[in-house]
C-alpha cells in the first residue's frame, strides 16, 4: 500500500480530479477546468479595505458564503481604511501558514514585504479590486489579480451625470484614497469624459479616503462655496449618501449624484431619486472568485499563471431606476 503520510496538502488536492462546474466555474477555462468543493478543509486568510465600508462588509460575507461552498474556512485582518493598520495586519497574517490568501490593498506598495514574504513561502496570494504593486501580480508572483474595469466604471458613471446635464454644468469629485490604483483608473475615467465636454467646468477633485466623516466635512465646506454645483461622482455609495445627507440639510438636493459600487443603501437611493446613477462594483463575485481561483491553485498544482489568468476583469452594470430591483436580487444571492 502507498505511504500517504508525507503527503502535502496540495498533493492530495491535485490527484482529486476536476470535475463537475461549480457555480462561478467560469473563472476557469471550460467545465473540464472548474473547480470543486476541496475534498479537506482548506484555511485562507482574507484582508480588504476595511469593514467600515459596506462593499468590505459585503465581501467579507460573500468570502464566507463561498468558502463554506468550497470547505475553505477564511480568516479575516481588516484593514480598518488605514494603509498603516492593514500593513500591520497583513504582517501578522505573513507570521502564519495558508493554503491561500487574499488581498484588497488600500496603498499600492505598502505590502509589498509581508506578502513577498508569503509568496516565497509557496502560499498563493490574490489580489482583489487593486494593485499590490505598480507592476501588476507579475512582478512579484502574484497569481492572479481580479477586479472591474475600473477606468470604464469611472467613465460610464461620469457620461451618466454629464449627459443628463445635456453637456454643460458644473461638477464635482470625490475620490477614494490617491494611492490606490483602482481609485486612479476611476479618475481616470472621469478625466476622458470631461474632456470631452468643453462646458463641463470641474470645481474640485479632493480625495476622501473612504471617510464618510470626511466626505460630510467636505461637502460643507463646497456647498458654502459654491452657489452652483449641478452634479457629483463619488468613488463609493458610501460616500455618496453622506455627501447626500450634507446636500439635504442645506437644500441643495437638485445635485445630480452619481457613484460606484451599488450596494443596497444605494439601490434604495436610486429607486427613490436622491441618486441619479450608480456602477456594480461586484463584491460578491470579487471575493467569491478569489476563492475559487485559491482553490483551483491548489487542486492545480500551481503558483501563479496557471489556468486562472493573471488578470481577471468581472464587471458590474450601470444602475437605474429600471435594474436596481434586479441588481439588489443578484447581490441577496452573492452572484455580484
Amino acid at each position: 500500500m502507498r505511504n500517504t503520510s508525507n503527503r502535502t496538502r496540495r498533493d492530495i488536492l491535485t490527484s482529486i480530479p476536476a470535475a463537475g462546474a461549480a457555480a462561478l466555474g467560469a473563472i476557469g477555462l471550460g467545465e473540464a477546468r472548474a473547480a470543486t468543493r476541496s475534498p479537506i478543509p482548506l484555511k485562507a486568510a482574507f484582508s480588504n479595505s476595511g469593514l467600515q465600508s459596506s462593499w468590505c462588509a459585503q465581501g467579507k460575507a460573500a468570502a464566507e458564503y463561498w468558502g463554506n461552498l468550497f470547505n475553505v474556512e477564511v480568516t479575516w485582518f481588516d484593514g480598518q481604511l488605514d494603509a498603516a493598520k492593514q500593513r500591520a495586519a497583513i504582517e501578522a497574517m505573513a507570521s502564519q501558514k495558508w493554503d491561500f490568501v487574499a488581498i484588497q490593498p488600500i496603498s499600492v506598495s505598502t505590502l509589498l514585504e509581508p506578502v513577498k514574504k508569503m509568496i516565497d513561502a509557496g502560499i498563493t496570494v490574490i489580489a482583489m479590486d487593486a494593485m499590490i504593486v505598480p507592476g501588476g501580480p507579475e512582478s512579484i508572483g502574484v497569481y492572479t489579480l481580479i477586479r472591474a474595469d475600473n477606468v470604464n466604471m469611472g467613465r460610464l458613471v461620469t457620461r451618466a451625470l454629464v449627459r443628463k446635464l445635456g453637456g454643460e454644468g458644473k461638477i464635482i469629485m470625490t475620490q477614494g484614497p490617491l494611492d490606490n490604483t483602482a481609485v486612479q483608473d476611476r479618475t481616470k475615467g472621469f478625466n476622458i469624459v470631461v474632456k470631452e465636454y468643453p462646458g463641463i467646468e470641474v470645481l474640485d477633485t479632493q480625495p476622501a479616503d473612504w471617510d464618510v466623516s470626511k466626505v460630510a466635512q467636505q461637502w460643507r465646506a463646497y456647498l458654502a462655496k459654491y452657489p452652483q454645483i449641478d452634479a457629483a461622482f463619488f468613488h463609493s455609495d458610501d460616500m455618496a449618501l453622506a455627501a447626500y445627507e450634507v446636500m439635504k440639510a442645506s437644500g441643495r438636493t437638485s445635485i445630480l449624484i452619481g457613484g460606484i459600487d451599488a450596494m443596497p443603501p444605494a439601490l434604495d437611493a436610486v429607486l427613490e431619486g436622491r441618486m441619479f446613477v450608480t456602477m456594480r462594483n461586484p463584491a460578491c463575485l470579487i471575493h467569491g472568485s478569489a476563492i475559487i481561483a485559491g482553490v483551483t491553485a491548489l487542486q492545480g498544482g500551481e503558483k501563479a499563471g496557471g489556468r486562472v489568468p493573471r488578470y481577471v476583469v468581472i464587471d458590474g452594470p450601470l444602475v437605474t431606476f429600471e435594474n436596481a430591483a434586479g441588481m439588489w436580487w443578484m447581490q441577496d444571492q452573492f452572484l455580484m
